[in-house]
């Protein structure tokens, strides 16, 4: 047997105890939400009636860490940490002489990165009394980890989950209603968002965050959560970069150049916030590489403008990239990536041309998969596809060079419920939807009157 390593592992007592928050880092002056009934600034008022404090406390902190409450530690135990992986066969593959890793994070119990938010999500609205959560889901991993969460904390579910992805992933559905979860599809009778929106049947993300931020607004004993986009959510991710940090020092390597996919933004920030950290204070050299779908390309073809978070526009607007938030995305498979906007806090980082973003088509991320998949053994979900794509296009650039960079990836969650995107692929009947300029057009003509500031 070889005595070169494969995986990286850490124990129990090695899960950070602080989540990183790179807002205080970020350069200029962060760009406040702005309340959607006056477009001034959002203040805790604005956000009580769907949020715990200790939430909106963490949103709004300029600390530069803030402390993993010790239940929620105990709750990350179940999977954390998770495994670094040397990809050497994947290497070996593309006869690169880059040095691949992959943090996987298929390995919790949802089979995604989602729970990492998930947990601290419902205990602080536990702590609060919140009786139940309502909220949105895409490919179905961020409701599957909430359910998940829930459960764990004792609190009610229910899911509004994208009309595409309720019928692409029925299994998906059973996930969340066998953890206890409600699940609806989007856009539902029973909102009057989802009504207003019943020329779209296959739904978009917009949609079904208008109708669980309605539902949660309209009952006391219900709070709303999301499942990336906003600083808290992207703050708990950061577990993920610490980890790797970690485990990459067990390597004796650092990263030339880390990539992640982009939906909304939290896997990104949870495997990129901690090095951007030091690449900001420590004058590392890292660079940063965020892919998303070409068929709702937010950050290579998106306007930066205030913008609504939901179709409907209930929720806060935010400083960002965006498609327009009436925008509705062909029914891509990477259900998780098909969002109008994306974190302000990723978008900051792309304005300021600290990181950099590709758009691919679904075809070619899929043959990323399966190159993968055929050398890793592991089925991505088509989201990291994106990543993989990435990934395989800097392991050639190294190769040209002929440089050993390192390279690091966050596989963010398995594809064991998107074999159906598989089945399209393997016979040829994937299809490339691309986002047009005549797309562009309308997503500028409706977008709300509200300048950024220079």
């Amino acid at each position: 047997m070889s005595d070169d390593t494969v995986k990286y592992l850490l124990s129990e007592r090695d899960i950070p105890t602080h989540w990183v928050n790179l807002l205080p880092d970020l350069p200029g002056e962060p760009l406040p939400p702005l309340s959607p009934a006056t477009l001034e600034p959002a203040g805790p008022a604005d956000l009580t009636p769907i949020f715990p404090m200790g939430l909106i406390e963490q949103e709004v902190s300029m600390e530069p860490e803030i402390e993993i409450p010790e239940e929620v530690r105990d709750a990350y135990k179940i999977w954390r940490p998770t495994p670094l992986f040397r990809a050497r066969r994947l290497e070996k593959a593309l006869d690169t002489p880059a040095h691949i890793y992959y943090k996987y994070e298929g390995g919790s119990p949802a089979g995604s990165h989602k729970p990492n938010t998930a947990i601290p999500q419902a205990y602080e609205n536990a702590k609060a009394g919140i009786k139940k959560l309502s909220t949105e889901t895409g490919a179905g991993q961020w409701g599957s980890s909430l359910a998940f969460a829930c459960g764990m904390f004792g609190l009610e579910c229910e899911v509004f989950m994208v009309g595409s992805s309720y019928d692409q992933k029925p299994y998906r559905r059973s996930m969340m209603q066998s953890w206890g979860a409600t699940v609806h599809r989007s856009p539902s009778t029973l909102t009057e968002a989802g009504n207003s929106q019943a020329s779209h049947p296959t739904g978009s993300l917009g949609i079904a965050i208008s109708e669980a931020v309605e539902v949660a607004a309209q009952d006391p004993d219900c709070n709303y959560a999301l499942g990336s986009v906003l600083n808290h959510v992207l703050l708990h991710q950061t577990i993920i970069g610490q980890e790797a940090i970690a485990q990459l020092e067990m390597a004796g390597e650092y990263p030339d150049v880390v990539v992640a996919c982009v939906g909304g933004g939290s896997n990104f920030a949870g495997i990129t916030f901690p090095f951007v950290r030091r690449n900001l204070r420590d004058g590392e050299k890292t660079r940063f590489i965020a892919a998303e779908p070409a068929a709702c390309p937010t950050l290579t073809k998106g306007v930066y403008r205030y913008d609504y978070g939901d179709t409907v526009g209930m929720t806060p607007l935010m400083a960002m990239y965006t498609l327009g938030h009436d925008f509705v995305p062909p029914p891509v498979h990477a259900g998780g990536l098909r969002y109008h906007g994306d974190a302000p806090m990723v978008c900051g980082l792309v304005k300021a041309g600290l990181v950099e973003a590709r758009a691919y088509k679904q075809n070619e991320t899929f043959a990323a998969a399966l190159q993968f998949a055929r050398s890793e053994a592991i089925i991505p979900a088509p989201e990291p596809a994106h990543a993989i794509r990435a990934v395989i296009e800097e392991a050639e650039a190294a190769k040209q060079a002929g440089e050993e960079r390192v390279i690091l990836f966050n596989l963010c969650g398995h594809g064991h419920f998107d074999l159906a995107a598989y089945d399209a692929y393997l016979a040829g009947t994937l299809e490339d939807p691309e986002f047009s300029q005549a797309d562009m057009d309308a997503a500028v003509a409706n977008l709300p009157d509200v300048p950024i500031p220079a």
